[in-house]
Formats: C-alpha cells, sequence, structure tokens
C-alpha cells in the first residue's frame, strides 16, 4: 500500500530533524491517511479510499463522492476511483457542465 492520498495525490515529503545544537538527521512527513469509505448514491455501495483528512473534507465540501467523481477530470483520480468514476458515468451519465459566468463591461466614458 502506497503511503498516498486516492483523493488530492499528497505524498510523503522529505526534510530535516533539527536539534537545539543544529544536527540535521534525514526525516519523512508522512501524510495523515485514513480508510475512508463514501456511500455511492448512483451505484448503490460503499467506494473505499485511502485518504488524508484534507481529502475527505474535499469530497464532503463537494457533495459526496458522486458529485467529486463527476466534477474532477478523470486524469487527475487514482485507478480505483477512475474505475468507480467510468462505473458511475455508465449508469447516471456525465454531470452537466455549469453555465458559463456573464462578465460585466465597464462603460467607457465618451
Amino acid at each position: 500500500m502506497a503511503r498516498c492520498c486516492e483523493i488530492t495525490g499528497k505524498k510523503p515529503l522529505v526534510g530535516n530533524t533539527v536539534s537545539h545544537a543544529n544536527n540535521k538527521n534525514k526525516r519523512r512527513f508522512l501524510p495523515n491517511l485514513q480508510a475512508a469509505s463514501f456511500y455511492s448514491v448512483g451505484l448503490k455501495r460503499n467506494i473505499r479510499v485511502s485518504a488524508t483528512t484534507h481529502g475527505i473534507r474535499t469530497v464532503e465540501h463537494r457533495g459526496g463522492i458522486d458529485a467529486f467523481l463527476l466534477s474532477t477530470a478523470p486524469t487527475k483520480l487514482s485507478p480505483d476511483l477512475r474505475k468507480a468514476r467510468k462505473q458511475l458515468v455508465d449508469k447516471i451519465g456525465e454531470a452537466p457542465k455549469p453555465a458559463p459566468k456573464k462578465r460585466r463591461t465597464a462603460k467607457k466614458a465618451a
């Protein structure tokens, strides 16, 4: 199991532990991974992922796993989530694209 978030893509970072005497030793900063399970309404089943706490909040902010998968490009997803997204699109269809925002044009002084 790789120590990588399936939602955000966060991986371990490398840095130094610096002592009071300014001695430097290599260390790894690991992401806060949790085993999470999201219920997909479209697929009518749970989708299990290894995600950081930030990734779990991202999914909830976007409106659940279905909305997250449909609003994210397949190239930015892990292979397991890409497979779940394909199943979801086959079952319920693609999410509608939001309408473009209208721009205000500044009036020119004559």
